[in-house]
């Protein structure tokens, strides 16, 4: 794997921010191999692959804002948004020729589809770890403790209807989040 730039992840954040191309071309360098490699896997054609890894690095340089280091590594930020795109991509060659049924998902390679799901993971582990503790407690008693809303509020000390708004909250502040990083169930 790649190392990170070597620049604290936020002084690269903002260098980006501020349009600093030696920011832009150490981010590049670390990570076209990893990003690439990604979109080899799922799309299977070097060329689109190349098209899709542009496409993310481009991105990164035109929106800068929409990294944000608090939230993660650069690096899994650029992954799962090199999967995303290469999905898409696939998706579009298969509608384009009329090979996909509809809601099909197109099959990427296992070891592809594994490092994507992980870093997935990665970001929703992150993204609870951001929630104020009135929605993130409930979130993990659920979720991660297996109970029901009952007994999350049971727990909590707190009225049955509050827990089930607090874990629907949880859940929407969530699903924006990955939104806004392009990962959607």
């Amino acid at each position: 794997m790649a190392p990170d730039p070597p620049d604290d992840p936020y002084v690269l954040h903002a260098r980006l921010l501020a349009a600093d191309e030696a920011a832009f071309r150490e981010v590049y360098e670390a990570y076209v191999p990893l990003v690439l490699g990604v979109a080899t896997r799922v799309i299977r054609d070097r060329t689109a692959a190349e098209d899709v890894a542009q496409e993310v690095l481009s991105h990164l340089w035109e929106r800068p804002l929409s990294y944000d280091p608090a939230r993660g590594p650069l690096r899994a930020w650029l992954l799962v948004l090199a999967h995303h795109r290469a999905v898409d991509w696939v998706r579009r060659e298969e509608k384009r020729r009329g090979l996909a049924a509809p809601h099909e998902a197109p099959r990427g390679d296992e070891t592809a589809d594994a490092a994507t799901d992980g870093l997935v993971a990665l970001r929703v582990r992150a993204v609870a770890a951001g929630l104020p503790d009135t929605l993130r407690e409930p979130l993990l008693l659920a979720y991660y403790g297996g109970r029901t809303y009952r007994q999350v509020a049971a727990e909590l000390g707190i009225p049955e209807g509050t827990a089930k708004t607090r874990l629907r909250t949880a859940l929407r502040v969530m699903a924006a989040a990955l939104a806004a990083e392009g990962i959607t169930p």
